[in-house]
Parts: C-alpha cells; sequence; structure tokens
C-alpha cells in the first residue's frame, strides 16, 4: 500500500495529515498559540505534595501547575540522573511501551518536599481544567530508537512481529551498550548496528547537554522543547510505504529537507514543494472529512450512523441502524451495521484523537459467532492505530469497553471551543420552562407584594414573551389574580433566552 504525507503550513497553524491508499488516517494540527507541550524538559519546583492522593503540584514555568504521581517518580530523583544509571548493569528485557511503570512503595511524602528543584517530562498536555501530566522518567525519541536516560531497559517495538529480527535488534543495542535505556522503534526493523549506534549516540549527548542545562538554570522553567509538528510527523511516520511528502510552503520545505538530509536520507528526493493553486488538502479531500469528524453523529454507508459524546475523560460512542433495513433477517442487519460501525469507530478515534476510556454501544446481537466476528473487527482494526490501545470483552447488554492512550487534546478540543450560548452544555432550556419559572417566582412574591402599590415588569427575552402572551395566557391571567396587579413586559435584545429579571416599580 501507497501513502502520502502532506504538509499544510499557514502563519499560525501547521497541519500535518496520513494519506494511506487516498484515505486520511492519521492527522496532526498545531497552532502557534497552543503547541503542544508533550516530550518537553522542565526545571520544577515542588509547591505542593499531597499524601492523601500520593501525587504533587509542581511549577515548571507555566500558567498552571503540573501534576505527579508517585507512579511517576524515580526512587532516585535527587541523585544526578546521568551518573545514577550503572552502564556495568546489564540491559534489563521488558514491556517496551511501559518500562518506568513498577509499584512504587515509598510514599511520596519520602520522596518530595515543598521547594524542592526536579528534572521532569511532560507527559501529557494540559486538559480542561487539569494542568500537564508530568514523569520523572526522561524519554527522548529518536528515528529509530526512544533513548531512557533514567533506566537500564531493553525493549522491541511490538510492531516488529519477526523473531529472529527483534533477537537481532536486541543483541546489536546490547553490543553498543547504552548509557541509559533504549526501546528500538518500528521505523529501527532491518536497521544497521551504525544506524542504532549513531541514534543512540546523539540522543546521549542531548541527555547530558539537558542536565547541564538543569544545573545552569536556577528557576522553573523549559529546558528542552520536542520538534516542531512537520518534523515530529516525518521521524515518527516516514517508512517505506510513504511514497511522497508534499510541503505547500517554501520556507517549511527547505527546512523539512535539511532534516530529512541528514536523519534519513534516503527519503530526500520523496520531498516535493506543492506549488499548485489548488490547496493541498483539496487534494484528497481532507478539509471535507475534518468537518464530518466534527459531527456528532457520522452516517455510514449502509445508512446506519454512529452517534460520538466527548466527556472530559470519556468516550461513548452509540450504534444505530438508522436508515437501514437489510435484506434478509433481523440478525444480519445488525451484524452488517456493526461492523461497518466498527471500521468507522476505528478511524474517527485516529483522526479524532480520542483517548482515555471509551464506550462503544452496539447494536445487541443474539447470536454469540455474531458478537466473536464484531470483536475480531474491532480488534484488527486498531492494531493499526499507533495509539495503545485495550480492549475488553462484550457484555450481555452489547457495550465494549476500551482504553486508547491519550497524549494530546482531542481534535474537538484543539478545533473547538464550548458553546457560548448553551455554556457547552449541548442544549437549553424551553421556552415553556423560563416561563413557568417567572410564575413560580412571581407566586413566591404574591405576599410581600400584599397591600403594596407596586408594578412589576418583568425583563426577559423576547420569544419567551411572545410564548407567554400565545400559549401562557391562561397562566398569566392566573398568576395576575394572585398578585392583584398586571403584569407587564420589556423585552431585552441583549438577553439569553433562559435569562430574566423582575422588577417592581
Amino acid at each position: 500500500m501507497s501513502a502520502e504525507i502532506l504538509i499544510n503550513v499557514r502563519p499560525q497553524e501547521t497541519r500535518v495529515a496520513y494519506v494511506d491508499s487516498g484515505v486520511l488516517s492519521d492527522l496532526k494540527i498545531e497552532r502557534k498559540t497552543s503547541p503542544t507541550l508533550v516530550g518537553s524538559i522542565h526545571r520544577g519546583t515542588v509547591i505542593r505534595v499531597l499524601p492523601g492522593m500520593q501525587a504533587a503540584f509542581v511549577d515548571i514555568g507555566l500558567e498552571k501547575a503540573a501534576f505527579l504521581y508517585v507512579g511517576d517518580i524515580r526512587e532516585d530523583v535527587d541523585d544526578n540522573f546521568l551518573s545514577s544509571v550503572d552502564r556495568e548493569e546489564p540491559l534489563e528485557d521488558g514491556d517496551d511501551d511501559k518500562p518506568h511503570q513498577h509499584q512504587i512503595k515509598t510514599p511520596i511524602q519520602d520522596l518530595l518536599k515543598e521547594g524542592q528543584s526536579i528534572l521532569v517530562q511532560v507527559a501529557k498536555d494540559p486538559l480542561g481544567t487539569k494542568g500537564a501530566r508530568i514523569t520523572t522518567h526522561l524519554s527522548l525519541p529518536g528515528r529509530f530508537v526512544v533513548f531512557l536516560p533514567t533506566v537500564r531497559h531493553l525493549g522491541i517495538s511490538r510492531r516488529i512481529e519477526d523473531e529472529s529480527e527483534r533477537e537481532r535488534l536486541r543483541q546489536l543495542v546490547q553490543k553498543i551498550n547504552p548509557s541509559g535505556g533504549v526501546i528500538v522503534r518500528t521505523a529501527g526493523d532491518g536497521a544497521s548496528e551504525e544506524m542504532l549506534k549513531a541514534d543512540i549516540e546523539y540522543l546521549d549527548r542531548l541527555s547530558k547537554e539537558i542536565f547541564k542545562n538543569y544545573e545552569k538554570k536556577k528557576t522553573p522553567g523549559a529546558l528542552h522543547t520536542e520538534l516542531d509538528v512537520e518534523l515530529r510527523a516525518l521521524r515518527d511516520l516516514m517508512s517505506e510505504n510513504v511514497t511522497s511528502v508534499w510541503v505547500d510552503d517554501v520556507e517549511i520545505h527547505r527546512k523539512v529537507v535539511k532534516f530529512v538530509s541528514q536523519f534519513m536520507p534516503k527519503y530526500k528526493q520523496n520531498i516535493v514543494l506543492y506549488e499548485e493553486k489548488k490547496p493541498l488538502f483539496d487534494l484528497y479531500d481532507i478539509d471535507i472529512e475534518i468537518s464530518r469528524s466534527m459531527e456528532r453523529k457520522i452516517w455510514l454507508k449502509s445508512g446506519g450512523y454512529i452517534v460520538i459524546d466527548e466527556a472530559e475523560a470519556l468516550v461513548v460512542i452509540d450504534v444505530n441502524t438508522g436508515k437501514f433495513v437489510g435484506k434478509k433477517d433481523l440478525e444480519e442487519t445488525i451484524l452488517k451495521t456493526n461492523l461497518e460501525a466498527v471500521r468507522e469507530t476505528a478511524h474517527q478515534l485516529r483522526i479524532r484523537n480520542c483517548g482515555g476510556i471509551i464506550i462503544i454501544d452496539f447494536i445487541d446481537m443474539e447470536k454469540e459467532s455474531h458478537r466473536e466476528k464484531v470483536m475480531e473487527a474491532l480488534a484488527e482494526e486498531l492494531g493499526r492505530d499507533r495509539a495503545r490501545t485495550n480492549i475488553v470483552s462484550m457484555s450481555q447488554l452489547g457495550l465494549v469497553e476500551m482504553t486508547r492512550k491519550r497524549i494530546r487534546p482531542s481534535l474537538i478540543k484543539t478545533l473547538c471551543e464550548p458553546c457560548s450560548y448553551c455554556d457547552g452544555k449541548g442544549y437549553i432550556k424551553r421556552k415553556s420552562t423560563v416561563a413557568n419559572e417567572i410564575f413560580r417566582e412571581l407566586e413566591r412574591d404574591a405576599d410581600m407584594l400584599t397591600n403594596k402599590k407596586t408594578n412589576v415588569v418583568i425583563h426577559c427575552h423576547s420569544q419567551v414573551v411572545d410564548w407567554i402572551y400565545e400559549v401562557e395566557g391562561e397562566s398569566l391571567e392566573n398568576i395576575e389574580k394572585k398578585l392583584g396587579r398586571s403584569v407587564a413586559f420589556k423585552i431585552e435584545p441583549n438577553y439569553h433566552l433562559e435569562q430574566y429579571e423582575i422588577f417592581f416599580v
């Protein structure tokens, strides 16, 4: 299968699309006003230790304090990390994705003190009201490997499935004997000893430079930032499958060519400056696909649809048959809809960059064989996802629980903001609801108005006034009898539909 990478550059925004066989399969969007912090390394100061949560808040020079969990703290956090890793120790094989995740038995109050300076790396961007998630375990990604200067760990990407190749790479890394840990990335499949050694030595020098900057810097702030999105995408996505990389900006094209020439010279001829008048993303209707991925309801080709709702740490996906009525019987119709929903769901999760806990509500299937088909299809589709996923078996209600690693905000969080009118709720009160709220408040004030010569004037939205006069006339007459006086309305053009004020004049 052939793939292309499209880099669309604007003064305040850069977008990178990975198109596989003409279909958008990965999307990265970064704005200058809100660049990603993931991978950046900071000098931090502990501002608060919370024993009850086994966590700490750390000032790393950002607007919000960062969050550090005890499981992300090295036992030797006070030590010089470049001298705390013993090169004589053998490299320890383990889970390549989570080399640092071991149970910390030491309480956080014995590891950190308020006012203490520590070296940390951002693991997750700030999201909503939460600050950045940080770790004291550093990882520096290169082209072929990820270098781990704080541990002696050796891992091989799960996507490299050939056992003989995995063993070859393992022996090469052990022969190189790096000063820290190493995870060989998928791009390292087939890499020579020289290529791996060059990558490791470069990242080793970078880690030493970071620590020197840490020693020099006396206040919280950044010591090292990740590559720009276009270079990061090439480092992570470039492979033999990519036939061309299109760049529609002259300066960024030069920058990309220089980067590729230095780190991936065999792909230099694949970098092309796009100079056509037609917008680059229009080649594959990517803007249409992005707009589609911001909709709540996504239609399937058969006529069914899925509904996607995002909460702060939860995504719920509901599958419906919609207009699809099938041809044979109900079970076949349901199975076909669910299988089509599986493909669309996996696609949407990648494009939207949804993460955290994900609940998929498939249409109920009576046959166990159909349930198995749907689960097998879901596992196969998610196997193409570059983000780490974990699926739990389907419940009797047809619900599938899964997780997808979340590092950066989703597409919706990046491109959208809460509705200013409904305040992000997704709904507003009916006109009848607001009208009845007004009547109930007037009833509460009835005793206060006894024997007082005051007029009642209600300031509210025009649609509420229209509703009261057209539909709630009887209710208005009833409340005026209770008050012993007429009620007047004043239309306020700038009021929210739910907003009203009652004045006694």
